[in-house]
């Protein structure tokens, strides 16, 4: 309970401090500004100072979620015995080591594909989870992004909820992520460099969506209908955290959406709270698991911008409190298997 008590002081007083602020969101002065005042994680450089401020906002695409209220929604908290057995900390890549998927992090690159690559990530890893690292299928971004119509605008944002709908009802081919060929449908979007210096070309430009495709490429094997692999069953979960961390432990990832202030992009690692930096939008990831660090609860997360950003791609962020709403939108789902 301290601790929890010295977060909230803390954070009251960053927003008092920096509310008003108007330095650039990428420049040393902000990121400096971010480490003075607290210190449970540390900001740093992942984008260039001259990335445009429009490819910041465009990596988030989560939009409003106006389908999310119609699902089923699960509560474990009946559930005493899983409760019960719940470590202080969890890493599914502990539990299901045969399932590589839950160490990979994509990259959306310019396109506010997040909504869909993070419903993919979470679905890609409950094929491998639900059979106990015996099956393995890679869903494609690019399908779901491209197809589904009830999603919304495509690399302009989308709706969570629809795209696991759209799973269930319709089904998703396999495909890797960028220049991969594999799968059927590997991801067209070209990564870009969220980072000062590296191999990919600078992030800027927003790219259109590309169109559906209802075909595999050429060399693929399997007629893009029969590749398809679909979800038996796609709910919600409650908020509670305990419901939340009994259906991270039973069953594997799920997809949140939260909001995003500008701080954010400059995340390096330890637990993330906001500091009282302007408002950002709203965003996709997938959530794995929790732990405790230096007596701050977090969430353990998986974002889609390459692993040069944040800490390896991932990052934690404070848990039991709906901070920037990580608990208020959980979506998760079961595959159907052939």
């Amino acid at each position: 309970m301290a601790t929890f008590c010295a977060v909230f002081v803390v954070l009251c007083a960053l927003v008092a401090v920096n509310g008003d602020q108007k330095l650039h969101p990428l420049s040393d002065e902000f990121i400096d500004l971010i480490n003075s005042k607290q210190n449970f994680w540390r900001a740093g450089r992942n984008f260039p100072e001259n990335t445009p401020i429009s490819h910041l906002r465009n990596l988030l695409g989560a939009l409003e979620d106006k389908y999310f209220h119609n699902l089923e929604k699960v509560d474990h908290l009946d559930d005493i015995a899983t409760r019960s057995s719940l470590p202080e900390s969890f890493d599914p890549r502990d539990k299901w080591p045969n399932c590589p998927s839950l160490n990979e992090i994509r990259d959306q690159g310019s396109c506010g594909s997040c909504w869909a690559l993070a419903a993919v990530e979470a679905m890609t890893d409950r094929y491998c989870t639900y059979s106990d690292g015996k099956q393995h299928f890679h869903f494609s971004a690019q399908d779901l992004l491209t197809c589904c119509e009830d999603c919304s605008i495509g690399c302009h944002g989308g709706i969570v909820s629809a795209a696991w709908k759209y799973w269930q009802n319709y089904g998703i081919v396999s495909g890797g992520n960028y220049n991969s060929s594999e799968g059927c449908q590997p991801y067209t979007i070209p990564g870009c460099e969220h980072n000062t210096v590296g191999p990919l070309p600078p992030c800027g430009k927003f790219p259109p969506t590309p169109p559906c495709v209802k075909t595999c490429e050429s060399g693929y094997n399997t007629d893009y209908e029969k590749d398809k692999r679909r979800g038996k069953r796609v709910y919600s979960v409650d908020s509670n955290e305990e419901s939340i961390k009994a259906e991270l432990y039973k069953n594997g990832p799920v997809v949140a959406t939260f909001v995003v202030y500008e701080d954010f992009h400059s995340y390096k690692e330890g637990v993330y709270v906001h500091t009282g930096a302007p408002y950002a939008a709203r965003h996709g990831v997938k959530i794995l698991g929790w732990g405790v660090e230096n007596g701050v609860k977090y969430w353990l997360a998986a974002n889609s911008w390459n692993s040069n950003w944040g800490d390896k791609g991932f990052f934690k962020i404070l848990r039991g409190v709906n901070h920037c709403e990580i608990e208020s939108e959980i979506i998760a789902g079961e595959p159907l298997f052939p």
